[in-house]
């Protein structure tokens, strides 16, 4: 009887970790969103600053090159050094304006902005994942706390059941074996709070990502939260269209739409006009040239024909990736709303028949084993194996909860 004092001790002392003396109120689903979204996570405000940037540089990028100013000396005599002493000399200021090819500046302008798109539709993707993950790991907590609850119930079942052995032997009708197999029980089932308790610890670790420590340690409300059921797998499917993944791939597909006009922008000429005054010495008249120039794209085999090769290419392989992640998030849409109907049908039947089924067997074999019809082997039995069937329906609730919150985020909810 002491190895059972002992162990229970253990178990209440590994418990008193789980509930700090200052977790403060239960944590519910609701508190916990409201707090991730308030965190400004750096994987949302990151995209956001990039498509400021990309906005500002949108700007910047639109505007003519800068004008270049020059000063140049011609044709001074360095025998004397004096200015005015040969007609030619002069003293040139010229100034130089570069024009880019066809619109290529508004082209730049419009791709800058795609891009900025790209990044707000990262920003709002990243935000549904942080929902998503924040959602996925309460419920993972909130089934680790429940099975620590369950779990240190059945210790205590197996310790009353240790004291019933102990009373049996006591009177000569049983062996010895019988209470060191429940005290072997024990141990094992200290060893699995043990397990559960590190698994507590990890998954209040990844919460704490998304909400703080603080937040992330308190116990959880006692229930789970009642959700609405989610649209049909066939309108879910037609929102797709427009989750902010494929958003993020349309973004993309625009800047290599826009690379593309660029590319044929290549084959128009650019021009540049250069406007020099020269200044003359001895009263002589000052001299204006006025000079206009252009390139001459007449060889586009190996530059411009290669370029827009390119930028073509670059369109159908960003078709390519959305498509891809279309299939993706259907993938995910069918295996979700499967496993969000099929949960609730075994979570159905568990309440229905199982739970209700594996307490009345363990009530028998207890009375049966008091009565001295059956070994205590088979009353160990099935005191874990109605553990066992609570857990297993613990985790199918949470489960479908998980599924529900992975329905919600391809709703963009």
């Amino acid at each position: 009887m002491h190895l059972a004092v002992f162990i229970a001790a253990i178990a209440a002392l590994s418990y008193a970790t789980i509930l700090p003396a200052s977790a403060g109120e239960p944590l519910s689903l609701r508190e916990a969103l409201g707090i991730a979204l308030r965190a400004q996570d750096p994987t949302v405000s990151s995209p956001g600053e990039r498509a400021t940037a990309l906005s500002e540089k949108a700007v910047s990028e639109s505007q003519l090159p800068d004008p270049r100013l020059s000063f140049t000396m011609l044709n001074m005599p360095v025998d004397t050094f004096d200015f005015a002493q040969e007609p030619n000399t002069q003293a040139q200021i010229g100034l130089q304006q570069q024009f880019p090819r066809g619109k290529t500046l508004s082209i730049r302008r419009e791709r800058r902005l795609a891009e900025a798109s790209e990044e707000d539709a990262k920003a709002l993707l990243q935000e549904n994942r942080i929902r998503l993950d924040t959602r996925t790991n309460w419920y993972e907590l909130y089934y680790w706390l429940g099975a620590h609850s369950k779990v240190a119930d059945s210790q205590r079942a197996v310790e009353e059941l240790v004291g019933v052995a102990q009373s049996i032997f006591a009177t000569g009708r049983q062996s010895s074996q019988d209470v060191l197999r429940a005290e072997l029980e024990l141990s094992l089932l200290n060893d699995r709070l043990i397990q559960v308790s590190r698994r507590i610890d990890l998954v209040r670790a990844n919460l704490a990502r998304f909400i703080g420590q603080g937040p992330a340690s308190r116990p959880l409300t006692g229930t789970l939260p009642h959700l609405t059921p989610p649209p049909g797998e066939s309108a879910l499917r037609r929102k797709l269209a427009a989750h902010p993944a494929i958003e993020v791939e349309n973004a993309r597909i625009e800047v290599r739409e826009q690379d593309i006009d660029l590319a044929e922008q290549q084959y128009k000429p650019e021009f540049s006009v250069d406007l020099d005054y020269g200044l003359r010495g001895g009263h002589r008249p000052d001299f204006l040239t006025g000079k206009v120039g252009m390139s001459l794209p007449i060889f586009p085999g190996k530059r411009q024909d290669r370029d827009f090769a390119a930028a073509q290419h670059q369109v159908s392989a960003a078709l390519l990736d959305r498509d891809a992640q279309l299939l993706e998030l259907n993938k995910t849409l069918a295996r979700s709303y499967a496993d969000w109907r099929q949960l609730g049908e075994r979570i159905a039947l568990y309440n229905k028949v199982v739970i209700q089924r594996a307490s009345d067997t363990t009530e028998a074999s207890l009375t049966a084993y008091q009565a001295g019809v059956s070994d205590f082997a088979e009353l160990i039995r099935s005191r874990l194996a109605q553990l066992d069937n609570e857990l297993t329906l613990l985790r199918l609730q949470v489960d479908r909860a998980q599924a529900h919150a992975r329905l919600l985020f391809l709703a963009g909810k």
